[in-house]
């Protein structure tokens, strides 16, 4: 799987502040795999270094971003819990990670 540069995509017009006119925070959850893990800590670094702080809650974060993992049945489930509470808590959600990327075989039919 191909990944764009993190400064092409986490980046928005406006980083340097957040709604409240302070550096903007990001709520993180990394779920799975320590592939999943390294490439949270990635995102993570490369965040704080375009100016963004970590929030201690969803609450008081600017958006949360879930980091799932979609090929370990439990962790499937463990990410869509954490997707679902980010979504209650905050409502401003980006789901990263391989829970996309997991193919599903085609329905079968009976004839």
């Amino acid at each position: 799987m191909q990944s764009q540069p993190l400064s092409r995509i986490t980046k928005p017009a406006a980083a340097s502040t957040s709604l409240t006119g302070a550096a903007p925070k990001v709520g993180f959850v990394s779920l799975g795999c320590p592939k999943a893990l390294v490439d949270s800590e990635q995102i993570l670094t490369q965040l704080r270094a375009e100016g963004y702080e970590t929030a201690k809650s969803y609450a008081g974060a600017d958006l949360v971003i879930v980091n799932t993992c979609g090929f370990i049945d439990a962790a499937v489930q463990e990410s869509l819990d954490a997707i679902g509470e980010a979504l209650a808590e905050n409502g401003r959600v980006i789901v990263t990670g391989c829970l996309g990327a997991k193919k599903t075989p085609p329905a079968t039919t009976s004839s």
